[in-house]
């Protein structure tokens, strides 16, 4: 009777993060919602699981020009953003008064 040698491979998280991040990973997905045939909603929804190098060689690199990600824009949103509403207030005042 011959023996059967059964090899397991043993692959760590470690590993197979750093292979989806390296290869890429792309799950895709509609939900649709019908009622008596008539398409009352549709949403797609497409996830890209991959390493910043990979993503950017793939063309993909919109966190690069988003303001909410870099520290001085977001700084300069939030300063923008105080000063609206001051000038907002002042608006209101003028309105109330007449």
């Amino acid at each position: 009777m011959a023996e059967q040698i059964t090899s397991l491979q043993s692959t760590s998280l470690a590993d197979l993060l750093d292979r989806v991040l390296d290869k890429g990973v792309v799950i895709v997905g509609d939900i649709k919602i019908d009622l008596v045939d008539v398409e009352l909603l549709t949403i797609k929804i497409r996830l890209l699981i991959a390493s910043v190098d990979k993503a950017k060689a793939m063309g993909i690199n919109w966190w690069e020009g988003d303001p909410f990600l870099k520290a001085t824009e977001f700084k300069k949103m939030v300063e923008e953003n105080k000063e609206l509403k001051k000038r907002l207030a002042v608006l209101e005042k003028r309105v109330t008064k007449t």
